[in-house]
């Protein structure tokens, strides 16, 4: 396994203690699930901020293969995760939401499940980069359970948008 939807938040909206608290807690799930043999990252973006640069969700996650629990190949490469060609993103990737489960092997709930689910946070632009501008896509970084938005994609494809990874903004950054 090298890829899954965490089971469970921080109980802290989109505040996760920016990426290093993101990266923490999802290397906890895996190592519950007894898949904490290798380093773990968040698929976030971060914004430019303080002096330092943006941060790409997909330059944070290596090269693939993603496996997910079961072994079902949900991407092969990055150019796959992402489309990045014509052709890739004709036949897409397998991030589906009967592929896309939790490191526990849980299908994630997602439209006309209750409750519905399938919002992940993101931070990113369909292409995996970080936003650039003013806007907050963040939630300061995932430093906030009250000030700002998050960009959230959709595990499932279903509901105000196709991409796993930009579908819509967040009402806010609380839980």
């Amino acid at each position: 396994m090298s890829f899954f939807l965490t089971s469970v938040g921080s109980s802290k909206g989109a505040n996760l203690g920016g990426l290093a608290g993101a990266d923490a807690h999802c290397q906890k799930l895996a190592e519950a699930a007894g898949a904490g043999n290798k380093t773990w990252r968040a698929y976030l973006s971060a914004a430019a901020a303080g002096g330092q640069p943006a941060m790409n969700a997909r330059d944070r996650i290596g090269n693939g293969p993603w496996p997910n629990h079961r072994g079902t190949m949900v991407a092969r490469d990055l150019g796959h995760l992402h489309g990045d060609t014509l052709e890739q993103a004709r036949i897409g990737n397998l991030i589906t939401k009967n592929n896309a489960i939790s490191e526990k092997g849980a299908i994630v709930n997602g439209v006309g499940d209750k409750p519905n689910m399938h919002d992940i946070l993101t931070g990113s632009q369909p292409d995996g980069r970080a936003y650039t501008g003013a806007a907050d896509h963040t939630c300061k970084n995932r430093t906030s359970e009250t000030d700002g938005t998050a960009r959230l994609g959709h595990h499932d494809h279903n509901g105000g948008g196709i991409s796993w990874k930009s579908t819509h903004p967040s009402s806010g950054c609380s839980q």
